[in-house]
């Protein structure tokens, strides 16, 4: 699914226009980056988590030359699926009101 995939989905889903739905896709990610950026968690429940993550600067190879080559350090976003989400994607989520297997 692309972005321009998304906002027809969204355009369609609270029937608004494309322009609309646009605005309200591209506010979303800016505010899922703005919070990344200054190091601030985000949790969607039901759907996961976004954060960012430290790595160490290392050394490298250039896989064209074998040359070694100095990595800085950075934070890189990572995202974290919910347990309900993995659920739903592996066809394992049960919704609330189905009742529990019973034994015996």
């Amino acid at each position: 699914m692309t972005k321009a995939d998304l906002i027809d989905e969204v355009s369609r889903a609270v029937e608004l226009g494309r322009k609309d739905s646009e605005i309200i896709v591209e506010t979303i990610l800016d505010s899922i980056v703005k919070a990344l950026r200054s190091d601030d968690k985000i949790e969607i429940r039901g759907f996961g988590s976004f954060r960012t993550r430290q790595r160490n600067a290392r050394i490298g190879r250039n896989p064209k030359t074998g040359e070694q080559v100095q990595v800085p350090a950075k934070k890189v976003p990572y995202f974290k699926p919910s347990k309900e989400l993995k659920d739903l994607v592996n066809g394992t989520h049960r919704t609330e009101a189905a009742p529990a297997p019973t034994s015996g």
